[in-house]
C-alpha cells in the first residue's frame, strides 16, 4: 500500500511539474508577443491624441465607443458588440478661476470644479474662507462660525502608507462628501486640496456627491502648490480676515444614451462560462485620460489580442469589456453586472486595470483564503521571471465589483501596477499620453493576459 501511494504521488508530482513547464512555456511566448509585437501603445496614442477627453455623454465618449468597437472588430475576435447604458452628461464649461484675496492684493491659484458641482453665481463667490482639516470639524465649528463662508479642506496625503491608494482614501471623504456636510452648517462654497503627493499647480478634479434633498453649494480643488500659499497666509496674523473668490460653469444635462463597448473570444469547452477583462473608456475632461484609463482599456483588448495571435483556443469565453461612466457613476459596471445576473450568465473571474499603466508588480486576488493560497503556490513562481509575482489575498475594481452579487462565487482581481506616481497625475491636466512608458504598459498587458491563460487553462479550483 505504501509503494501504491509513493507511486501514485511521483505521478501527482510529475503531472504537476509537467504542467508547469507547459504554462511557463506558453507564458514566455506571452511575453514575447507583447514585447515584440506588441498593440497597446500605439492605440493608447491614437485615443488619446486623435480623440482626446472622453467624460461620459461627450462627444469624444461616443468617438471612443465607436473606434473601439472597430479595433476589435479588426482584430478577428469571436463577437464584438455594444451594450446600452444611460449615463449622466456634466460639462465643466468656461475654464475656472480662483483667487486669495488679501485686502488689495489677488492672488491668482489653480482651481478646478469638481465632477457633478453645481456653478458659482455667474459673477463668481466671495467669501470668508476658513481652513479645516476633516469632516468632523465643521461639527466643532458649529453654523455660528460657518454660515455664509467657504470652507478650505487641507488634509493632505498621508506619506506613510507605501501603497498609494490607501492615502488616496484616506483624504477621498472631503472631496465626495465635503460639499454636502459643509453646506448643513450654511456653508456658501467647498475649496478642497487635491488628493496628491505631489506639490505642483495641477488641480485634480474627481467625483463629488450631492445629498438627495440636500442644499448644492459649489466644490473645486485647488492645486497643492496653491492649499500650501493660501493655508501659509490663513496663519499670518492679520487684521483683516482671508477672503476666496471662484467662479465657475459647471452645469448637469439630461442623461445621454451611451454604450459598454464588448469583444470576446468564445470558449471551445465551457463557452457558457465567462472570464472578463476591463477598464473604464470614459475619463475626466482635463486632459486625455491616459493612465486613467487609457492605459487598462488597451490593455485588456490586448489580452484578446495576444491570445488570438498565438492561436490558444482558450476553454471558457474570454470577453473583454470597455466599461462607460466609471468616473461620476459606475454606470456602465452596474448594468454589465444587472444584464450578466437576468440572463443568468456565469463569470467564474474577472479582472480590472485601472491603476496606471505603470510597472506591473502583481495581482490583488478576492477569493476564498484556501482558493487563493492554491492561486498563491501553483502560479506565483510563473510570474517571478516577470518580476510580477506579488500576489495578494484581496482585490477586485470598481466597474467589475458588481459581478460579485451578480455571479456568486466569481473570483475578483485587481490589476497592480507600481502605485508611486500615478496619483501625482490622476484627474489632472497632465494626464497624457506622453506621461506613458510604452515597455511599461507592455509588461502590464503580458502579465494581464498570463493570468487570464493560467484561469482559463487551469481552471479555479481548491
Amino acid at each position: 500500500m505504501k509503494v501504491v501511494k509513493l507511486l501514485l504521488a511521483l505521478v501527482l508530482l510529475n503531472t504537476s511539474l509537467f504542467a508547469q513547464s507547459a504554462d511557463s512555456i506558453f507564458l514566455r511566448k506571452i511575453y514575447d508577443e507583447a514585447l515584440v509585437n506588441g498593440k497597446a501603445y500605439q492605440n493608447l496614442n491614437y485615443l488619446c491624441k486623435q480623440i482626446g477627453p472622453r467624460l461620459s455623454g461627450s462627444a469624444q465618449a461616443q468617438k471612443a465607443v465607436d473606434w473601439t468597437k472597430k479595433l476589435m472588430e479588426s482584430y478577428g475576435f469571436d463577437r464584438v458588440y455594444l451594450q446600452e447604458v444611460l449615463v449622466p452628461h456634466w460639462v465643466r464649461g468656461e475654464k475656472e478661476v480662483g483667487k486669495i484675496l488679501l485686502g488689495k492684493k489677488d492672488i491668482e491659484v489653480p482651481i478646478a470644479a469638481l465632477g457633478g458641482s453645481v456653478a458659482t453665481p455667474k459673477q463668481g463667490l466671495t467669501a470668508e474662507i476658513i481652513e479645516l482639516q476633516s469632516l468632523a470639524e465643521l461639527k466643532t465649528l458649529g453654523e455660528d462660525k460657518i454660515k455664509g463662508k467657504i470652507i478650505f479642506f487641507n488634509r493632505a496625503f498621508d506619506a506613510k502608507p507605501i501603497e498609494t491608494g490607501t492615502s488616496y482614501g484616506m483624504a477621498g471623504d472631503q472631496r465626495r462628501a465635503g460639499a454636502s456636510e459643509a453646506a448643513k452648517y450654511g456653508a456658501l462654497g467647498v475649496i478642497v486640496r487635491s488628493l496628491t503627493h505631489a506639490i505642483d499647480d495641477y488641480p485634480h478634479t474627481g467625483a463629488m456627491n450631492y445629498e438627495a434633498n440636500g442644499t448644492k453649494i459649489p466644490a473645486a480643488a485647488i492645486s497643492t502648490k496653491g492649499a500650501n500659499e493660501l493655508s501659509r497666509l490663513l496663519k499670518l496674523k492679520s487684521a483683516e480676515p482671508v477672503k476666496f473668490f471662484f467662479k465657475q460653469n459647471c452645469e448637469t444635462l439630461p442623461d445621454v444614451l451611451s454604450y459598454n463597448v464588448i469583444g470576446e473570444l468564445k470558449g471551445t469547452t465551457t463557452p457558457d462560462e465567462i472570464i472578463t477583462i476591463g477598464g473604464h473608456l470614459d475619463s475626466w475632461d482635463l486632459a486625455e485620460g491616459a493612465h486613467d484609463d487609457g492605459t487598462g482599456v488597451m490593455q485588456s483588448v490586448e489580452v484578446l489580442r495576444i491570445l488570438k495571435s498565438l492561436g490558444y483556443q482558450p476553454k471558457h469565453t474570454i470577453r473583454a469589456v470597455l466599461f462607460m461612466n466609471e468616473e461620476n457613476g459606475l454606470r456602465g459596471g452596474q448594468k454589465y453586472a444587472e444584464i450578466a445576473k437576468i440572463t443568468g450568465e456565469k463569470h467564474i473571474a474577472a479582472m480590472e486595470s485601472d491603476a496606471g499603466g505603470f510597472t506591473p508588480r502583481g495581482f490583488g486576488i478576492d477569493a476564498p483564503t484556501d482558493l487563493f493560497k492554491k492561486i498563491k503556490g501553483d502560479w506565483e513562481k510563473l510570474f517571478e521571471p516577470y518580476q510580477t509575482d506579488r500576489l495578494t489575498l484581496g482585490g477586485g475594481g470598481a466597474d467589475i465589483g458588481p459581478l460579485k452579487t451578480a455571479s456568486p462565487g466569481i473570483v475578483l482581481i485587481g490589476f497592480k501596477p507600481d502605485s508611486q506616481r500615478y496619483f501625482d497625475i490622476h484627474h489632472t491636466p497632465n494626464d497624457v499620453f506622453e506621461n506613458v512608458n510604452r515597455r511599461e504598459l507592455e509588461l502590464g498587458a503580458a502579465a494581464m493576459t498570463s493570468l487570464i491563460y493560467l484561469i482559463d487553462h487551469n481552471g479555479l479550483k481548491n
